[in-house]
């Protein structure tokens, strides 16, 4: 067997990538920022609403992925050591692991709290104020707020949506994803509220229920997700929907060697960027040179700026978990 290793932790990313990721930092700290002021905003607002309580907690929570994000991406700067060989990429999908945790355990928590408040019949009211002399229901207030904070995580989840997949950065997904789904909870809220001024008591509790549900949902599926990739899972897209197409690419590349017989490649996602392990059959009466091999090794790193180390070994056949990866993805 012929191995070649290549470490390219130091070397920078190409520079649209370089920009996008300084876009996304950027955009996390605006997340943040907004974040404080509506907490603020909806804590003042919230009264003795159930959806108003429940739509807080969210938006408290609402920190954690921009945190990890940011947290995630400093310490991926870090360069490999001889404790760390494969670098400190990982704390991208640690980072995720976190932020679902955080999701899934307090979803839990919030639909337990408004059930209960629900079987038990808790009737809130909500009461008025005075504003230049005049007696306004709290819950117009209360439903301005929920519009009013729905706007900024629409707008911040919709660019990170943009940049997540070039990033290919599954925590800026998961804060994106949350982002996009805050109307439903400022939407919840709003119905939460406007029940109880119809005399509807079950409305508010109902509708905490539906978010703290999208909130466990959130958590379900990013836990899943992020355990999967540090179980070292095939590497999907960032919204864990289907392979990422790079898969393809690295066979192909390998296959089409004019001196390989078949080849197969096993890939680990490290969070943002992928290490390859190749294994290639030479054709018969060909013989894989270190030249060859290093060749081999230096157009797979010209493939994709996601590929950031390499293995390559050459074996009489392919170790059984590829041959059949192969022959299916060829039918």
């Amino acid at each position: 067997m012929i191995e070649n290793r290549h470490n390219v932790d130091d070397e920078p990313l190409p520079e649209e990538i370089a920009g996008d990721l300084r876009k996304a930092v950027r955009l996390e700290w605006i997340t943040i920022a907004a974040l404080v002021g509506i907490v603020i905003i909806v804590y003042a607002a919230m009264g003795n609403s159930q959806a108003m309580k429940t739509a807080w907690i969210e938006d408290m929570l609402s920190f954690i992925p921009p945190i990890a994000f940011l947290i995630g991406v400093h310490i991926t700067r870090k360069p490999a050591t001889a404790e760390l060989p494969f670098g400190y990429h990982r704390a991208i999908g640690i980072s995720h692991v976190v932020a679902a945790t955080a999701l899934l355990v307090m979803g839990g928590f919030l639909i337990v709290d408004s059930a209960i408040a629900l079987i038990t019949t808790d009737h809130p009211t909500i009461g008025g104020i005075q504003l230049f002399g005049t007696t306004i229901w709290l819950g117009w207030l209360m439903m301005a707020a929920m519009i009013v904070t729905a706007i900024p995580p629409m707008i911040l989840g919709r660019k990170k949506l943009r940049l997540a997949p070039p990033l290919h950065n599954k925590v800026l997904y998961a804060d994106a994803d949350m982002n996009k789904a805050d109307w439903l909870t400022s939407l919840s809220a709003l119905v939460g509220v406007a029940g109880i001024g119809l005399g509807w008591w079950w409305a508010d509790s109902a509708a905490a229920i539906v978010i703290a549900t999208s909130i466990f949902k959130d958590g379900i599926v990013n836990l899943r997700a992020a355990v999967a990739g540090l179980m070292d899972a095939r590497p999907t897209s960032v919204d864990n929907k289907e392979p990422h197409p790079l898969l393809g690419e690295i066979e192909a590349y390998l296959r089409g060697l004019d001196w390989v017989h078949t080849a197969g490649a096993r890939i680990r996602d490290e969070g943002q960027v992928f290490h390859v392990e190749g294994y290639v059959v030479p054709k018969p009466l060909e013989t894989a040179t270190p030249e060859r091999i290093d060749a081999a090794q230096a157009g797979l790193f010209d493939l994709d700026w996601k590929i950031r180390d390499v293995v390559i070994a050459t074996v009489g056949k392919l170790p059984e978990v590829l041959e059949t990866h192969s022959s299916s993805s060829r039918r």
